[in-house]
């Protein structure tokens, strides 16, 4: 689950070039951003013709306000993190704008090499932080959370005795934080400091642990679902994971390992996944149909590799639910099931899928060479894009 709480990224243009109000003093200048779960933002670009999905204005001028939410509001915003059609953006947050004066960047990450939370920062933050990560990672730093004081000179560098003091009171308020709500990642970026020695968090991101969420209710209550894939927000509910994929080859897989390897496979002799689906350890059957249903709806898919290693999972459970979907939805593309391990040749298993054996369905309960079996030129023959 992803969370965002954004302020105010960007930097007003300096006192001296700015406008005035109608006193003759300086504006107050305002930012509006447009709230997406995407990063990138300020670099987008609309569908209307904006460039940028943070603005900055002046707060004394209302039809100017009104004029930039109007081409933000409705419309779609792309950035590098969206897909090429880009995001309906239905909300704009408006926030008073601070300048900055240097920018750093900040996150609490759990790191499996150490076993824990670590601290990532960097003293060049700010919009391009990728960019830095990509053609500077001298600059990226990690260190476990330990002497808070140390390690900010070592993750965002040697600043004053006061910046110090104060990002360490804020870095201390932020691990407490992502303990608190079970974070996997709590990102600030960037970690500014104002003309008047101000530490501000002026923007930040947070990923939740999905595992936590029967004792974090009030956190994944707050969940905007609208801008998830309809068909992965649909595949969640019976506790599915799914991600759609470009190929034309839909993947029904049991394991998030087993699942992976087996888009690899399909790209190594020449397909292309439709999908990654990962059925998990404890399916039922009626999840094995509900999976069916969500990978016909897909008009891309020509054919289906069912792959499935009966560890945990009863491979007789899985046949049952085949032959329900084969029977109710009307498969209409060729279907390729592989079976190994518990009840994959039990009389039960081979008694169901056995009126199903035609020419669009290729069955194979005892196959354990998968590579082989998808490199076999009956298998190419409807695979293949």
């Amino acid at each position: 689950a992803r969370g965002e709480f954004p302020s105010f990224p960007i930097s007003p243009p300096p006192l001296s070039s700015r406008q005035t109000g109608t006193n003759g003093d300086p504006g107050r200048w305002i930012v509006l951003k447009a709230q997406i779960l995407a990063g990138g933002r300020g670099k987008g670009v609309f569908n209307s013709g904006l460039k940028g999905g943070v603005q900055s204005c002046l707060f004394f001028s209302p039809s100017v306000v009104g004029e930039l939410a109007n081409k933000m509001l409705g419309y779609s915003l792309t950035t590098k993190q969206t897909p090429k059609e880009g995001v309906k953006v239905k909300t704009v947050m408006v926030a008073e704008a601070l300048d900055i004066t240097r920018e750093t960047y900040f996150a609490i990450l759990m790191d499996r090499a150490c076993n824990g939370p670590v601290m990532v920062g960097s003293p060049q933050g700010g919009m391009d932080i990728e960019e830095v990560a990509d053609k500077s990672p001298e600059l990226i730093f990690k260190v476990q959370y330990c002497n808070i004081c140390n390690s900010i000179c070592v993750l965002l560098g040697n600043y004053c005795t006061l910046w110090i003091s104060q990002a360490a009171d804020q870095i201390k308020r932020l691990y407490d934080l992502f303990l608190k709500v079970d974070a996997t990642q709590v990102e600030v970026n960037p970690l500014g400091e104002t003309p008047e020695g101000q530490v501000v968090c002026f923007d930040a991101k947070i990923n939740f642990d999905d595992n936590a969420e029967f004792r974090q209710k009030a956190v994944f209550a707050l969940d905007d679902m609208s801008e998830s894939d309809p068909t992965e927000t649909e595949a969640a509910k019976w506790d599915l994971k799914y991600i759609g994929l470009d190929g034309n080859i839909a993947c029904f897989v049991n394991g998030a390992g087993l699942a992976m390897a087996t888009c690899d496979i399909i790209d190594l002799h020449g397909g292309k996944p439709a999908n990654f689906l990962d059925l998990g350890g404890g399916v039922k059957e009626k999840q094995v149909y509900e999976a069916f249903k969500l990978l016909t709806a897909d008009p891309k898919v020509e054919a289906i590799l069912v792959n499935i290693f009966g560890g945990i999972v009863n491979c007789a459970i899985i046949a049952n639910g085949i032959t329900k979907a084969c029977r109710e939805l009307e498969l209409k593309v060729p279907l390729v099931v592989r079976l190994e391990g518990g009840y994959c040749t039990g009389g039960a298993t081979a008694t169901t899928l056995y009126p199903y054996l035609c020419s669009q369905l290729l069955l194979s309960l005892t196959t354990p060479d998968l590579c082989s079996f998808v490199s076999h030129a009956s298998f190419l023959a409807f695979l293949a894009p």
